[in-house]
């Protein structure tokens, strides 16, 4: 298995599973190699489990087909979502009761939408291969961030406030929206 280390001023140390089946590590410069490997060990059965799950959605991938976007289905989406994510973001905005700065849409291969300590938004124009209501989800998402900006027991409650349901939304676009992302591996825009 490859291992990969990037380190920066970060405080904790992360790891990611890749659809390569790579390991990214993240962590604080002064965490010892040592350090690192004591925690990939620790974390041995979570990464087998996480390549598990990336081996299955492959498979499914497989027995389903499913073809990769082309170029001009991507730019296609974008363009939608240009039009689309942007009033949902006014929308929601209201009522959260916060502001934010530019809007970029992005074919992204990992992220459905993120948000800048300065208030920008960026969104994966594959989000407009889901439900109206995963959309909504991402937007509330990331405009919670401009009250919290981490995963605290906080920020989840501001999610919650908006959208009680959040949880079935989130475990869709974890499950179902893997498998778009997928669709876009091919593709560059």
């Amino acid at each position: 298995m490859e291992i990969k280390i990037i380190r920066s001023d970060r405080k904790t140390v992360g790891i990611r599973v890749n659809e390569d089946l790579s390991v990214t590590v993240r962590a604080p410069r002064r965490v010892s190699k040592r350090e690192i490997n004591r925690i990939l060990n620790e974390k041995e059965a979570w990464i087998t489990k996480q390549i598990d799950k990336i081996n299955e959605r492959k498979a499914r991938i497989r027995e389903n087909d499913i073809k990769s976007l082309t170029r001009p289905e991507i730019e296609e989406l974008a363009d939608r979502a240009l039009k689309y994510i942007p009033e949902r973001v006014e929308h929601y905005s209201k009522i959260i009761g916060v502001d934010y700065g530019r809007i970029t849409i992005r074919n992204q291969k990992t992220r459905w939408g993120s948000c800048s300590s300065k208030g920008n938004l960026n969104f994966n124009c594959l989000l407009m291969l889901t439900p109206p209501e995963i959309i909504d989800y991402v937007v509330v998402h990331e405009l919670c961030h401009r009250k919290e900006m981490n995963h605290s027991k906080k920020f989840w409650s501001e999610v919650e406030k908006v959208l009680p349901e959040y949880k079935e939304l989130r475990k869709w676009l974890k499950t179902e929206g893997s498998l778009l992302i997928i669709r876009s591996a091919d593709s560059a825009m």
